[in-house]
């Protein structure tokens, strides 16, 4: 038997080691006020620091995580530890995607942190949206002040639109299959920005046109030098064209041959041009001796000798081939000396009178 004063003293011994066992578990239980994204608990924790405290009660943060006081920082009890998740949130602003990471727990409270203007923006979800976990994807468009010109027409018009073709569809415009827009239709909208839709349309018309005949020219000595005789005189053929015809915005733009059929053959002129050197006549007897031949000669050529004029008049008196060779004039006028013009002149006079010349009332200066 364990006499009386040993089992005392084990009973005191065990005593002992229950008191230290509770005063140790008292000095390691920590009452912990634990707020993660907001929701509170009251966690009693094993530990020294924040870190044993997250991990006791199995949160676990990233990079992108708040944690607050940080994670080596040594508790008490009576602790605060707040923990705040980063949230992806992917945000197209004007057609621009951008990526955020946020720690904000609403879209209103987003916007804010990440200093997003968009008290004047359309939102695609609403302010007070909560913010999960999981990445959010989102539209911001702002209000733009832009130009719309249609058919030519211009408008100014306020539109949240964020793209051309947002824009378009907004409008009530719908590009036709040939029509021509300034921009494509995903290029985000700017304020200020110019956007020009032409209509265009093309039809196909039917004409008839002239087909020009062809000239054959044959040497001959027979005739002067310098002249032509027409043996067979050419015609102009026809043909049927079609055409496509483009009209922007109502007015003609262009104008393109599709097809040409030949309806009846042109018809080749012959001519026969003159080798035979040319020989001067007698000048004939003439008269106006007396007139005032040289103003006639400022009028008609400028007093040129040698001027051509592209109708197919020649020299002092601008004459016609045909009339200088009538007077006995050889070759062409400007070849002759200004004597001879002066001679050949006075001889017409004579046959006709100083009507032969548009400058005829000189003579009389």
């Amino acid at each position: 038997m364990i006499s009386r004063p040993t089992r005392l003293l084990v009973q005191g011994l065990t005593l002992a080691g229950v008191v230290a066992s509770t005063v140790a578990f008292a000095s390691f239980d920590k009452s912990v006020d634990l707020v993660v994204d907001g929701q509170h608990r009251n966690v009693h924790a094993f530990g020294d620091t924040v870190q044993d405290v997250l991990s006791s009660e199995g949160v676990q943060v990233g990079g992108h995580d708040i944690v607050s006081p940080a994670p080596a920082t040594k508790i008490h009890d009576g602790s605060d530890v707040v923990v705040r998740y980063g949230r992806q949130l992917y945000v197209t602003i004007d057609g621009h995607e951008r990526s955020y990471w946020t720690t904000a727990l609403s879209v209103d409270e987003a916007l804010t942190q990440l200093g997003l203007r968009a008290d004047s923006a359309r939102l695609s979800v609403s302010r007070s949206l909560p913010l999960g976990r999981q990445a959010l994807h989102m539209d911001l468009d702002t209000q733009k002040s832009v130009a719309l010109v249609v058919g030519g027409k211009k408008a100014q018009q306020l539109t949240y639109a964020s793209t051309v073709g947002e824009l378009l569809a907004e409008a009530k415009v719908q590009p036709g299959a040939l029509d021509k827009l300034s921009a494509p239709l995903t290029q985000p909208l700017i304020t200020g920005a110019t956007v020009t839709l032409d209509r265009v349309m093309q039809r196909q018309v039917s004409g008839v046109s002239k087909v020009a005949f062809a000239t054959k020219s044959t040497k001959t000595d027979a005739l002067e030098k310098g002249t032509t005789k027409v043996t067979t005189k050419g015609k102009a053929g026809s043909a049927k064209v079609t055409y496509l015809v483009t009209y922007v915005n109502g007015k003609l733009s262009s104008k393109k041959v599709l097809t040409r059929v030949v309806v009846t053959d042109p018809v080749t002129q012959v001519e026969q041009v003159g080798t035979k050197k040319p020989t001067a006549g007698p000048i004939p007897a003439g008269g106006g001796s007396g007139l005032n031949w040289a103003a006639l000669a400022r009028c008609e050529s400028g007093g040129n000798p040698r001027a051509v004029n592209p109708a197919g008049y020649y020299g002092l008196y601008q004459f016609s081939l045909s009339t200088w060779h009538s007077v006995g004039g050889a070759g062409n006028p400007i070849d002759a000396s200004s004597a001879e013009q002066t001679a050949r002149a006075q001889a017409l006079y004579a046959r006709g009178g100083s009507g032969q010349w548009g400058c005829g009332s000189h003579l009389y200066d």
